[in-house]
Order: structure tokens, then sequence, then C-alpha cells
């Protein structure tokens, strides 16, 4: 089977497009449509893809400082990246150990009851590894502490080695963030703008949120994505089921709107309200009821999402473009480019 790119670092996207002086929007887009070339554009040109009558949805999760320093019993520090809340008042966490830069890797505990003692005092237990990874531990506050609060006083953004500095938390949060609770910023709507969501409404193509709030990033270890937590209103349902009613497309902006949606479909393709923790995974086999395109990111060759991607395109077209993007210096990550990828009518 054909694979996907080796990334090397300068096809990694090392700060926000601002800092390199591109505005938000005008980062360079990929458009993938099932047949023949793919079109070369920027992401401000969105509109001209889409169709009056089409459906754009977006996260409005927003970005929380999720990585706080910790220290064990021993004096040993590391840095703790916080996952994802789960219920119960559990929480699932990520030690990671600090490297050249200031940049993490993934640290390797013992098994067993491990307390740790959080930047500002609060402790933690680690309870045990979390199921299905390596890396995830299940984890609960000792005493009456909040840690989300905990977080926002003393936690910084997660970051990670390809990222060479810190940014300000405002870096990591797009125009649609107003409930706070992602580790990871939902990057694939990061290059939308408020002139740009105005454009799109003026071609008649409506938006519609849901929320997910995003655990840790699985690069590691070709990990499958854990529980996470979200929301699909009756009103963005109901705006998916009348759009496809009407023939128009529903294009997930990120694969967090993809997993929900997807949570939140029956069998036939009808979207129902939905709330909860979903551990959905999306792949080319599963395929999706719900969601007809997608806007995206450009993903490591070893992450899950992959999988998603080819439930909307197809592996052989998601070769062409990874190879085509990597040739033309497209940028990975959360700060880099994107990548449309249009209803596929092939095999």
């Amino acid at each position: 089977m054909q694979t996907l790119v080796v990334l090397d670092s300068a096809h990694a996207a090392h700060e926000p497009p601002e800092a390199r002086g591109v505005d938000r929007d005008n980062v360079r887009m990929m458009v993938s449509h099932g047949q023949g070339s793919p079109i070369h554009s920027t992401f401000r040109a969105l509109p001209e893809f889409l169709s009056a009558g089409d459906l754009v949805v977006v996260n409005t999760s927003g970005t929380v400082p999720a990585a706080i320093d910790a220290e064990l019993a021993t004096g040993a520090t590391f840095v703790l990246h916080v996952s994802t809340e789960l219920p119960g008042g559990l929480w699932m966490v990520e030690p990671r150990q600090v490297i050249t830069g200031g940049a993490t890797e993934p640290l390797a505990l013992a098994a067993g009851a491990t307390r740790l003692r959080l930047t500002g005092g609060t402790e933690i237990d680690l309870l045990r590894p979390a199921p299905r990874s390596a890396r995830l531990w299940l984890a609960a506050v000792v005493g009456s502490d909040v840690l989300s609060a905990v977080l926002h006083a003393h936690g910084r953004p997660i970051r990670y080695r390809y990222v060479e500095r810190d940014w300000p938390l405002e870096a990591y949060q797009t125009v649609f963030a107003d409930t706070p609770g992602s580790a990871e910023m939902p990057s694939a709507a990061r290059p939308f703008s408020d002139a740009l969501v105005t454009s799109l409404i003026r071609r008649g193509v409506a938006l519609a949120p849901i929320m997910l709030h995003t655990g840790v990033s699985s690069l590691e270890g070709h990990e499958l994505p854990s529980p996470e937590r979200f929301e699909v209103p009756a009103a963005t349902a109901s705006a998916v089921n009348a759009v496809h009613a009407a023939g128009g497309h529903v294009i997930a902006v990120g694969t967090t709107v993809v997993r929900a949606l997807e949570t939140a479909a029956d069998l036939t393709g009808t979207v129902h309200p939905a709330a909860g923790w979903t551990d959905t995974v999306i792949t080319a086999d599963r395929g999706m009821q719900a969601v007809d395109g997608l806007i995206t990111g450009w993903h490591e060759p070893e992450a899950s999402h992959l999988a998603m991607l080819e439930a909307v395109a197809g592996r052989n077209v998601l070769v062409d473009t990874y190879a085509e993007a990597f040739a033309a210096g497209y940028l990975w990550h959360e700060f880099g480019d994107s990548h449309l990828l249009l209803p596929y009518a092939g095999g």
C-alpha cells in the first residue's frame, strides 16, 4: 500500500501565520474534489468553492492552558498535559518530560497510584494507565480544587517540539471559541476570520455550531482517539437535516466536528440532538452518514485523524494530495495550511 509523506522540519509551521506576516485567513489551501488534480488556493477564497445552500459546521470549544508543571514526591519535575474531563470526576492526563528548547515528549511512569503536586499546590493522583494508550493516565483531583480553575491560573498552552517558543493563549483560539474546554486548539477553524464568515453568509452559505472539547493529540503510537465531551444542539441537527433534504452539502470544519456529527447521526444519516462523551472512531470502513466534506489541516503520517480523512476522500486521493502538498511546500500542524476535501464521488 502506498504511504504518505515523511514529514520534516521544513514542512512544519513553527509559529502562527501572523508571525510569518500572513493573515490568519490567507494561509494556503488545497482543494481536493476527488477527480483530476487538486486546486491550489488560499483560505480566503473558501466561499468560491462552496455553494448557496451549503452548511459549514464549526466547533465552538475554546482552548485552555492545559500544560502545567508537576512534581513527584521524589522531587522529580515534569510537565502534565491535562487532556479530557471524564464522568465521575476523573481526568485523562499525560505526563511529559522537558527536552531541549522547552518542548516535551512522553514520559513513562510505573503503573500504580502516584500523587503529583501541581504549580499552585493542587494535588492529583494518577490512578492507572488509560485504556488503549501507552502514555495517557486516568487521574483524580485530591480535595476540592477545581482543576480547570487551576489551569487558568497556572497553566500555559500545550506546544510540541515543532513550535519553537511559547505563544500566548490567544494564538490558540479560533473566532468561534466561546466555551473553554479543549486541551488543544480545534485548529481547522483557525484560518477563519470575521470577514470570511461574512463572505460565506453573503454567498448563501450557512454556519452552525457544535461543541467538542478536544483532548491531547494522538501523534505517537498510532493511538485511537480517546473519549471527548461534545454537544450537538437541536438547531444544528435540524440545519444539517434540512440542508441534506434540499440537496446541499454539509462541510465539517475539522475532525472534531465530524466526530460530533457522526456520533449524533443514525444509520439513515439523520442527525439528532445529542450531548455527553463520544468514543466514536471514524474510519473508511465505517464511513460517514452526516458529513459530505471537510476542512482540515495537514496531519502527521501516523496520526489517527488520517483514517477519518480516508472516509471523505478515499486512500488514493489522500496519498496523492499529501504528496503534492509536500512537494509544493505546504505547512503542517496547528499553525499551518489548510485542506478542503469536497464530496468524493469515486471509489
